[in-house]
């Protein structure tokens, strides 16, 4: 079916995925979407308002329609005109991998805080060490200088004992 074995007339009555695939047997390539959609409104003779409200419309028929496949890049083409071996090579473009950046940012920034804690954990323990070790140094004075005490006490009293025992014989 070609556009040359219509009438200006007829043409204008086709659908515009009969036009579609008219224009695209003419052409006997793939077409961008927005080139095949000009000539359809060319030959329907739609005003702007009419391009505007039926693109839409288009586009979704041409999606539908068994007859039509996209080839990547706004293309589509006659499925007619691939093999189906070759078609998922053409059609199916590598997946493009999402990036991960987000998370990956949150996982850095948990990261960051959980050393910025334990950071701070550490510098914590070692002021406790410092005043731990202070601490125990002052009790051990403490308790040093008592034991010194009680033992002059302890001397003195054997002392005084000593004497007291000299005195009675």
């Amino acid at each position: 079916m070609s556009l040359k074995n219509y009438s200006h007339e007829e043409s204008k009555k086709l659908s515009m995925i009969e036009l579609a695939n008219a224009i695209m047997l003419d052409e006997k390539k793939a077409m961008n979407f927005k080139d095949v959609f000009e000539q359809i409104a060319n030959i329907k003779e739609f005003s702007d308002a009419d391009k505007a409200a039926n693109i839409a419309q288009f586009y979704t028929d041409l999606n539908v329609d068994g007859r039509f496949i996209t080839i990547g890049s706004n293309m589509w083409g006659l499925k007619r005109w691939y093999p189906v071996e070759t078609m998922d090579e053409e059609v199916a473009a590598a997946p493009k991998k999402k990036k991960k950046t987000k998370k990956k940012k949150k996982e850095e920034e948990s990261l960051d805080l959980v050393e910025e804690e334990l950071d701070i954990v550490d510098e914590d323990i070692e002021e406790m060490a410092d005043d731990f070790d202070d601490d125990e140094e002052d009790e051990f004075d403490a308790d040093l200088e008592e034991d010194l005490e009680d033992e002059d006490d302890e001397d003195d009293e054997e002392d005084v004992e000593d004497e007291d025992t000299k005195d009675k014989k």
